[in-house]
């Protein structure tokens, strides 16, 4: 046993994968299932454990990944954003450093424990909070041509998988995810455990049930189905949904947050910061459902917040102390105000300050409440659980490690 912020986890007593399908609205898994593309899951859905969990908001994929990893919410692992205000050091920041992790992971403690660990990661932003302090493999789809025994735990990654390293702007980008994992647990010596994360790219440009999707989870469920044929208790979750935010015109529906405040307090008093900010912006123009506001010394925030609550597309305004309590979220890492937006609008800075011209489809985003709800499904019927409580996508590895039997 192994106890990690505050939960008990038992060892791995059979080949365990956690994999969180980025962006994986419960829709996409309904309609891919009602189209007869994924054979593999129908069956899971009917003689394994389905549940249906909330994720952390905002919800975004670092802040969710992390959460899956250690069990825990952003409160206890810090990491709130893919991007935030460092107060410290007055900078605008991207949350990929493992500086910013407050919390040890369940994957570095299994194999600390003498378990062999191994995570890919789909996008290499995520692998060094992913991999903080783990000893076994961890390595990225996107620079799975870079990776070392010293620095990731193995080499020869790509002629080991025999696919090129695909563009990150792809759905084989996460395809090349699978299929490293099916390739590590095709070995004798396969990992104990084994964390699968994915891109959103798919999610973002197609709604579920459309061939695109479809097309993404027929893939998806080919290469389930020949982890769960080489013995492994597989539990998929994901860190977040998807939902169009557009207006009837399908143009983004989006409420220019900066520009707004600059017009009622003064040009660049306040700032606001879009925590879905990261390197990969063309198919979402750093446009999601969540912001967080940083007032001046001084301001009436009380008479801030009711401005921006009576915007059109806005689901609430609350103070720093009180979503830091509702949302689970560090206090100090947020700012005086945080918004969210309703399901079909998201939130910008200035208009100036997108670039949405690399949208080719109408735009799918997420950050908000309205994309909390996400599969937990487990390849097993398991023991000892409560299906009408609160579920949440970081119990995936209680359940993955203590309740299958």
């Amino acid at each position: 046993m192994i106890t990690v912020n505050g939960r008990t986890y038992a060892l791995a007593h059979q080949p365990t994968v956690v994999v969180c399908v980025d962006g994986c609205e419960p829709d996409y898994i309904a309609q891919s299932v009602a189209h007869g593309h994924v054979p593999w899951l129908k069956e899971v859905l009917a003689t394994g454990t389905t549940l249906v969990a909330d994720c952390v908001i905002p919800s975004f994929t670092n802040p969710n990944n992390l959460s899956i990893v250690t069990g825990a919410p952003p409160s206890v692992h810090g990491i709130c954003g893919n991007y935030l205000f460092d107060v410290a050091s007055g900078e605008e920041v991207m949350m990929n450093d493992p500086k910013w992790l407050r919390a040890p992971t369940i994957l570095a403690e299994l194999a600390n424990a003498g378990q062999f660990v191994a995570v890919i990661t789909a996008k290499d932003k995520l692998r060094k909070l992913l991999g903080h302090r783990l000893k076994g493999i961890c390595f990225s789809a996107e620079k799975a041509d870079e990776a070392s025994e010293d620095e990731n735990g193995i080499d020869g990654v790509v002629e080991r998988v025999g696919m090129p390293v695909p563009s990150v702007y792809s759905a084989e980008l996460s395809e090349f995810v699978f299929a490293a994992g099916v390739e590590l647990m095709s070995h004798e010596r396969r990992p104990d455990v084994m964390y699968l994360s994915t891109t959103d790219y798919v999610q973002h440009k197609h709604a579920p049930g459309t061939d695109g999707a479809d097309a993404f989870y027929r893939m998806m469920d080919g290469y389930l189905g020949k982890l769960d044929a080489m013995g492994c208790t597989i539990v998929l979750t994901a860190d977040h949904g998807m939902n169009a935010k557009t207006k009837m015109d399908s143009a983004p529906d989006v409420v220019y947050l900066q520009d707004l405040l600059d017009q009622w307090i003064g040009a660049s008093v306040a700032r606001v910061i879009l925590p879905i900010t990261d390197p990969y912006v063309v198919h979402h123009g750093a446009l999601g459902s969540f912001a967080t506001v940083y007032l001046p010394n001084g301001s009436d925030s009380a008479a801030v917040a009711e401005r921006i609550r009576a915007l059109r597309g806005i689901e609430s305004v609350r103070t720093r102390a009180e979503a830091a309590a509702f949302f689970e979220l560090p206090a100090d890492r947020i700012g005086d105000l945080i918004v969210v937006a309703e399901r079909s609008t998201v939130i910008g800075t200035s208009v100036a300050r997108h670039d949405l011209s690399g949208l080719d489809a109408p735009l799918r985003s997420h950050g908000g409440v309205s994309e909390q709800r996400v599969p937990l499904i487990v390849n097993r019927k398991l023991r000892d659980i409560d299906a009408s409580r609160r579920w949440r996508n970081f119990d995936a590895f209680d359940l993955a490690l203590n309740h299958v039997p």
